[in-house]
């Protein structure tokens, strides 16, 4: 039997079973790696022998009777993470020979947990992309169509898995780099609430790995199944031991409902900003059909959504603050420039973009306050729904465009072009506040491309939409491998 596309829970009913040992599945998924990732590259740090004599001390530990969640499962990790005695890079030229002495906190949970670590994968250029390349690594192209991009900046990681390559990885969100991966390959992943996993460790090369709270950043899960995300964000929640988890515990709250008929759900397919292309508005709408049939209470409109538009301007305004923050000070002077000489009527997200940059403390702290606004107001949105479907990028997989003036780059929405980033309004709904959100498969373009939607939920009720797509998966089917 082809263990390769078998989801965690599967290879851990069949390992308890004595059906196959860890080294069996390990060898197994390093052959495969090795066979294909020639034209995928998503594995950009391979680490087998380490992963092989992991494998061997899992299949010694079950013998010995240990009970681990993950115990003997082989794994992925983002290249993003401190693996001791592996290169963390970002992709970054400079920083190709960087080789931390201590895992990342989520790198030792995983391995506590029994994973066995099989490597690192593809990152774009300081994780600052929708796409997956570098220099030092080269491109991950997309296991459906290698002339498309897998996405960014956790596309090795989803690549990866659509390939077979592992049963799990772990990646992280910012600009939805765990959902639109996920969403171009066809696969699960999970952006959890603002602060549940702690992220010691995902840090950039070379400094020191501090328990940090991050702003809008946050660390997930990924895989093959509704399922086996809800197994894994319970081996990486939990605050750090360094600081909060000396005095707290995280114990989630139970899913708000077990049956589709019973969960009420906004769905939407439009933002006032950029348009849905058809294919996604297509896979939004599949769920939403299923939702139906299924007996859920689906609205389309609801007066307590906060407003899309100064939601996405929001979002636009903290993010680029902070990715700009370590610019040497010649270059924020130019920028500082540049965003004065903007028109006050040029309201476009790329002046927010550009205004956002060289928001004043002052500034940041008003935007800030705005932002606590709309929590608010999501707050009172989810007394009366449980969920919302939406978009996570306006279209499926895009082709490779690795101009190196990403504001010459432009997106093809059913064949009309807008700035590049601009398709980061919809990832932005769920990080600007906060909130859980997961990505599904939601069937195919005419293409043959996957397509997938975002659930977001109540903060920290993460439970909530992963139960959801439980039943989505159920409903309309989840994962399917590449032809």
């Amino acid at each position: 039997m082809e263990w390769n596309f078998q989801t965690a829970e599967e290879l851990a009913t069949a390992l308890r079973a004595g059906e196959v040992t860890s080294a069996e599945l390990t060898d197994e998924a390093i052959a495969r790696i090795e066979r294909n990732d020639n034209v995928i590259n998503a594995i950009c740090v391979p680490d087998f022998d380490r992963a092989r004599a992991a494998a061997r001390g899992a299949d010694q530990a079950r013998v010995r009777g240990e009970v681990r969640p993950l115990l003997g499962i082989p794994v992925t990790v983002k290249e993003s993470y401190n693996i001791a005695g592996l290169p963390t890079s970002w992709g970054l030229p400079q920083h190709r020979d960087y080789v931390p002495a201590e895992d990342a906190v989520q790198t030792s949970r995983l391995k506590a947990a029994g994973a066995v670590v099989l490597g690192k994968t593809n990152v774009p250029l300081g994780l600052q992309d929708i796409q997956s390349f570098n220099e030092i690594y080269g491109t991950t192209n997309n296991p459906w169509d290698h002339d498309r991009t897998s996405g960014g900046s956790s596309g090795g990681s989803a690549a990866a898995l659509a390939s077979g390559f592992g049963v799990l990885s772990i990646g992280s969100d910012l600009a939805g780099s765990l959902r639109t991966p996920a969403h171009f390959c066809g696969i699960y992943a999970h952006k959890p609430t603002l602060g549940l996993a702690a992220n010691r460790g995902m840090v950039p090369p070379s400094e020191p790995a501090l328990p940090v709270d991050l702003d809008l950043a946050v660390v997930g899960p990924m895989a093959r199944s509704a399922r086996d995300l809800t197994l894994l964000l319970d081996v990486m929640a939990g605050p750090d031991p360094l600081t909060l988890g000396k005095a707290h515990h995280v114990t989630l709250p139970r899913a708000r409902h077990e049956r589709l008929s019973d969960f009420r759900v906004l769905v939407l397919d439009e933002h006032p900003l950029i348009p849905t292309g058809s294919a996604v508005r297509a896979g939004v709408n599949r769920v939403a059909d299923a939702l139906i049939d299924g007996g859920a209470c689906v609205e389309r409109h609801s007066s307590l959504l906060p407003d899309l538009t100064e939601a996405a301007t929001l979002y636009t305004q903290l993010l680029f603050s902070g990715s700009v923050a370590r610019f040497p000070v010649e270059a924020h002077e130019e920028l500082r420039a540049r965003a004065a000489a903007l028109s006050a009527d040029d309201q476009s997200l790329d002046a927010t973009r550009l205004r956002g940059m060289v928001l004043s403390h002052r500034d940041w702290i008003e935007t800030n306050n705005h932002r606590e606004r709309h929590r608010h107001g999501w707050r009172q949105l989810f007394a009366e729904f449980d969920a919302v479907v939406c978009p996570i990028t306006p279209t499926p997989a895009f082709p490779h465009d690795h101009n190196p003036n990403v504001l010459e780059r432009r997106i093809d929405i059913d064949g009309v072009g807008y700035p590049y980033f601009d398709q980061l309004v919809w990832a932005g709904l769920a990080t600007m506040p906060g909130l859980p959100a997961t990505a599904v498969p939601a069937g195919r373009s005419p293409e043959g491309l996957p397509v997938g939607v975002q659930l977001i939920g109540p903060m920290f009720e993460d439970r909530t939409p992963l139960r959801l797509a439980e039943l989505l998966e159920q409903k309309i089917g989840g994962f399917q491998p590449p032809k």
